[in-house]
């Protein structure tokens, strides 16, 4: 395929698509991954030219809209992810927009402003191919504080909480003291309870705290482009940040959050989980792909009652053998029942942060 966005003219802007592809495996979250890329908006890192140690690799697959040669942008998002992995995507639907200022540091020598429309797709995992060296990864590998299924992380108190206290401390006056103290006990508070979609709200307040590696990265290269020395951060905060997560290219870490707190929004009200079963599951299966995605675990008894209250599933007749315990009976979604309600979802409880 060939590369038509190469502008570096001022004011110039290059539309991006990006691709959240997502399936539960083995009880756990996996996210689509890409480490190599050939187009012209790969990071040095991707392109094999870059410091790796610097700049991560890993990417959610991604493109540039070329307008002779995608007719749509959703069909040119595909054709992306089926190159970079071999995957041919079924239901796609549109996230978010991401077109912030530097969003793409090499805008800041010239190159155009990456605006990003990203795309959020539900499937089975399968063998990978392509061009991306593709990859599937789990998903709380980038955003461990979100993963309440054993309880509350660990890395919130021996992490988070520490780091945030120091940064509120340190703010300038005592209107930005309050600003601060206000969004961590929004995000990380005690009496609240956990807020399931607030997924993005706590990535964008640990990126204002410093406390996310591509935070650091990209203080590194604002310092360099205004001619700069850069300065490292402190070690206590470097260490903080490493204990948070693996980092991703660019600003990709923001838009995977943003996509975990569409899918856990949309729990409530449309049957996005059935996207990511086989079409025969049993409802153990069910309740664990549920807790995968809202990043809770639920009472297994209540979980049932509502699934079943909903008329969401359906018996098939048969019994799996799970080799796990007992054989257990097998249901399919009734997918009728989206006729028949406006809302189709399982609504789940959040737990408590000071628990």
């Amino acid at each position: 395929m060939d590369h038509v966005i190469r502008s570096n003219q001022p004011g110039h802007t290059t539309i991006g698509l990006t691709a959240v592809v997502v399936a539960v495996t083995e009880e756990d979250p996996r996210v689509l991954v890409a480490r190599r890329m050939t187009h012209d908006l790969a990071t040095p890192a991707q392109a094999g030219t870059g410091d790796r140690a610097f700049d991560s690799p890993e990417t959610l697959p991604f493109g540039p809209f070329e307008p002779t040669h995608h007719r749509t942008l959703e069909l040119g998002l595909r054709q992306w992810v089926e190159d970079q992995s071999g995957l041919d995507l079924r239901y796609v639907e549109q996230l978010y927009t991401f077109g912030s200022q530097y969003r793409d540091p090499r805008e800041l020598a010239g190159g155009p402003r990456v605006v990003s429309v990203a795309y959020l797709a539900l499937t089975q995992e399968s063998p990978l191919a392509g061009s991306g060296e593709a990859q599937w990864r789990p998903w709380y590998s980038y955003l461990p504080w979100e993963d309440w299924r054993s309880g509350r992380p660990p890395v919130i108190d021996t992490v988070i909480r520490p780091a945030l206290t120091h940064w509120i401390d340190e703010a300038p006056n005592l209107r930005t003291r309050h600003e601060r103290k206000e969004r961590v006990a929004i995000c990380f508070g005690s009496e609240a309870g956990f807020d399931m979609v607030r997924s993005l709200d706590r990535y964008e307040l640990l990126y204002s705290a410093g406390l996310a590696l591509e935070a650091i990265r990209d203080a590194h290269i604002m310092a360099q482009a205004h001619g700069l020395p850069p300065e490292p951060p402190p070690p206590e905060t470097l260490a903080a940040a490493r204990a948070l997560g693996d980092p991703m290219a660019l600003d990709n870490r923001r838009i995977l959050a943003s996509a975990l707190g569409r899918l856990r929004g949309k729990l409530d009200y449309r049957p996005v989980v059935f996207d990511l079963l086989p079409p025969e599951f049993t409802l153990f299966r069910l309740q664990r792909v549920v807790e995968a995605l809202s990043g809770i675990d639920v009472h297994k008894q209540n979980f049932r009652r509502t699934v079943m209250a909903a008329e969401l599933v359906e018996p098939t007749g048969h019994i799996e053998a799970s080799g796990r315990g007992r054989p257990a009976e097998t249901y399919r979604f009734r997918r009728d029942v989206m006729q028949e309600k406006h809302d189709v979802g399982i609504s789940l409880s959040a737990p408590r942060l000071g628990g």
